[in-house]
């Protein structure tokens, strides 16, 4: 296997480009903004230097060398040839199904698509495709080239050699697959969303400030980000739409979205990659610790 596609050139998909790039594979980068596609170059660079200083394994990553093996796209059909297609775009079912109709005329039929999604069913979006036993869950966790664990969701129709397929590529980037059933939000955002969203309350309720929640999660549990810094970098946005998909598909009440959130993302609050989210983001000039804003989170 030499080829992968990646479908978004958000965040995500940057992320996901560089980490199979700094692996050695050639990566077809798609999106379907210009603007978006022409900032590729730029922003590879910039993420690059931040995980250099921060990752010994990222370190020895040159960035002419991973550019050189990434292509910005706007044509799935360049997916021809692909042996994985990771797909990254917004959490949102409806643009989701465009992208695989679309897929559908281009795939050759030995590819195989990694979904990388917090909580949409990977067996709906399997349902889309001519072979669903080939489409499996492929939750990369943000920010890629650092962390190490991918979930990797079996749906009702994936196969056991998808799976094993899947296991051997994750591997092959340098992660560890951990093997999960489908179900909204799966293992990872069914849990980490409650801890966000019940922190916001915590903030809404004026029970504690941003800075005191996530010290907490710090030092008292060991976590390496607490729940509202982990919100910022996800992106307040996406956790607004994952929680409405984890409400929709449960129709249970503790999924409803706090206030907070819903106020601090129609005010353009969406954490790092607005620059402001519960905390300020304004000076920063690598991952790091964020300054708290005085307002302590509200919107």
């Amino acid at each position: 296997m030499t080829t992968v596609g990646v479908i978004g050139a958000g965040l995500m998909g940057k992320d996901v480009a560089i980490t199979c790039a700094g692996h050695g594979y050639d990566v077809i980068l798609c999106d379907r903004d210009p603007d978006v596609l022409a900032s590729v170059p730029r922003d590879m660079r910039r993420l690059l230097r931040q995980y250099r200083l921060t990752s010994p394994a990222v370190a020895g990553w040159s960035a002419d060398e991973v550019l050189g093996r990434v292509r910005p796209s706007k044509n799935y059909e360049e997916f021809a040839d692909a042996d994985w297609i990771v797909e990254n775009i917004v959490e949102d079912y409806a643009a989701k199904e465009q992208v695989y109709l679309g897929l559908r005329e281009v795939c050759g039929d030995d590819a195989r698509i990694a979904v990388n999604t917090s909580c949409v069913s990977i067996t709906k979006i399997a349902g889309l495709m001519p072979r669903p036993d080939r489409v499996v869950g492929m939750h990369f966790m943000n920010p890629v080239p650092l962390i190490e664990a991918v979930e990797v969701i079996r749906g009702h129709h994936t196969s056991d050699d998808t799976v094993r397929e899947a296991e051997v590529f994750t591997t092959s980037l340098g992660k560890q697959p951990i093997v999960v059933q489908d179900t909204p939000g799966f293992v990872s955002n069914r849990l980490s969303h409650l801890f966000m969203n019940e922190a916001a309350f915590l903030v809404h309720e004026g029970v504690a400030e941003p800075g005191q929640i996530d010290a907490l999660f710090r030092l008292g549990y060991g976590h390496k980000m607490g729940p509202l810094e982990t919100a910022d970098l996800i992106g307040l946005d996406t956790v607004v739409n994952s929680l409405a998909v984890l409400y929709d598909d449960m129709q249970d009440p503790k999924f409803r979205c706090c206030p907070l959130l819903k106020r601090m993302v129609a005010a353009g609050r969406l954490g790092r990659k607005s620059g402001q989210g519960f905390y300020s983001y304004a000076n920063r000039a690598a991952i790091g610790s964020p300054e708290a804003l005085p307002s302590g989170g509200s919107a």
